[in-house]
């Protein structure tokens, strides 16, 4: 058994979607942010996601944009808490990026 296995199943789950779907990269992670608020998905999930929305090229603005257009279907709530839980997870990759400079900064002394 591996490691990481929840980890490794994640990603083979997600590799089977891309590989099996027809949206381009761009809508797909537009589904997949849908999909996101949709569920209440906590701050890992949004990190997790992070790096795919970047290389799709979506913006602040397109992320604003889904908010909006799922608001009536899932509620003002979903799409609030959605809002505090993408914030929290850049809050972690700022302290995260941060610990990881810090580090670096102390090795090269």
């Amino acid at each position: 058994m591996s490691e990481q296995p929840v980890l490794e199943t994640l990603a083979d789950i997600t590799a089977a979607s891309i590989e099996h779907n027809s949206l381009s990269a761009r809508d797909f992670m537009l589904a997949r942010l849908s999909a996101l608020i949709a569920v209440d998905a906590p701050p890992m999930s949004y990190i997790a996601n992070a790096e795919a929305v970047t290389e799709a090229g979506l913006t602040l603005e397109d992320v604003q944009g889904v908010m909006i257009a799922v608001a009536p279907v899932v509620g003002t709530p979903r799409v609030m808490a959605a809002g505090g839980h993408i914030l929290q997870a850049l809050g972690m990759a700022i302290a995260v990026s941060e610990a990881e400079m810090a580090e670096e900064a102390d090795e090269g002394l």
